[in-house]
């Protein structure tokens, strides 16, 4: 039972395992069904094994989690996870990505995707169109996105987890905007941006950028905060509000999902189709130094995430220029 399991940092290094995926094995989740752990996962009992209250008013300090040296192994996942959700939270792949991958290594090769003929309608004896996915020529390497909290054991043990976890979730959303930047330059690289019909961005522009992507459809537009209240302060747009109030979303009125990206340079919006655009490969999940903060209990901070990004349709990705 959970309560059982030698917690030891060890659990950290096991390759090819996250955590609590080491920690699933000596407890698996199927031990659960039908009980009142069911819906926990193996981190998460151990929690309750030290009674350690992460969420809420009355969750503990962050000192409970130093009680034992087992319950210290549990820290460097608590950190782990609360950054992560941070990160999830500002991301905007969610809105980007057609599909993640993870790679063991350090770079990667893209998949470029290329089609020929205009048509697949085949005559008897006609050539037939060629859909072609070769791997991209060169290779990329993943770019490391990282941030060290500095803060002494003595400054946080007293503070309440759930005010220690805002900390760690802004730090986490700290790393994911400058993974949004990047992402933004690697998929708008070499592409010419669509002028303005007049002097001023309107809804005509939005509806001619819209139908430039022909064949493809354009299910996400990324703009900084400027040009967002710009369009959201067309008439045209009045009528979307009720978008927002119902999903927390607004979609221009033939479909397409406005994103907030303050990190988004160049003076362009992007449009993307995202059942086909972009894939976004991680070299892993977040990482944490567990050994310093088991040893040293949190003096130091460090979390980092290797990412990297490229364009499997050509077509798929439009950029707009918001200003003459």
């Amino acid at each position: 039972m959970y309560n059982n399991i030698k917690l030891e940092k060890g659990l950290y290094s096991i390759t090819g395992k996250t955590f609590t995926q080491a920690l699933a094995e000596l407890d698996p989740d199927e031990n659960y069904e039908n009980t009142e752990l069911k819906g926990l996962d193996a981190f998460e009992r151990q929690l309750k094994r030290f009674d350690i209250k992460v969420k809420g008013a009355n969750s503990d300090r962050v000192e409970k989690f130093f009680i034992s040296t087992e319950s210290a192994v549990l820290f460097p996942e608590y950190i782990r996870r609360t950054v992560k959700q941070g990160m999830d939270e500002a991301s905007i792949m969610g809105k980007v990505a057609a599909a993640v991958s993870y790679t063991d290594g350090v770079d990667f090769r893209g998949l470029n995707v290329t089609k020929s003929g205009s048509t697949d309608v085949v005559a008897e004896g006609g050539n037939v169109p060629i859909t072609t996915v070769r791997l991209s020529t060169a290779s990329k390497t993943l770019t490391k996105f990282a941030r060290r909290l500095n803060c002494s054991f003595e400054s946080v043990r007293k503070q309440k987890l759930e005010a220690f976890g805002v900390v760690l979730k802004n730090l986490g959303a700290t790393i994911s905007r400058d993974v949004n930047s990047f992402a933004m330059t690697e998929i708008t690289r070499g592409i010419t941006a669509q002028t303005l019909i007049g002097s001023e961005l309107t809804y005509a522009d939005l509806a001619a950028f819209w139908a430039s992507m022909g064949e493809f459809n354009m299910t996400t537009m990324i703009c900084t905060p400027d040009v967002m209240a710009k369009i959201l302060a067309m008439d045209e747009m009045k009528y979307c509000i009720g978008d927002y109030m119902a999903g927390g979303t607004v979609q221009t009125p033939y479909g397409v999902t406005l994103v907030k990206c303050p990190q988004l340079t160049g003076g362009i919006a992007v449009g993307i189709d995202q059942s086909s655009a972009v894939e976004m490969v991680l070299g892993g999940d977040v990482i944490v130094d567990y050994d310093k903060l088991i040893t040293n209990q949190c003096n130091e901070i460090v979390c980092s995430v290797l990412a990297g990004f490229s364009v499997l349709t050509s077509g798929a990705v439009r950029t707009l220029k918001t200003t003459k």
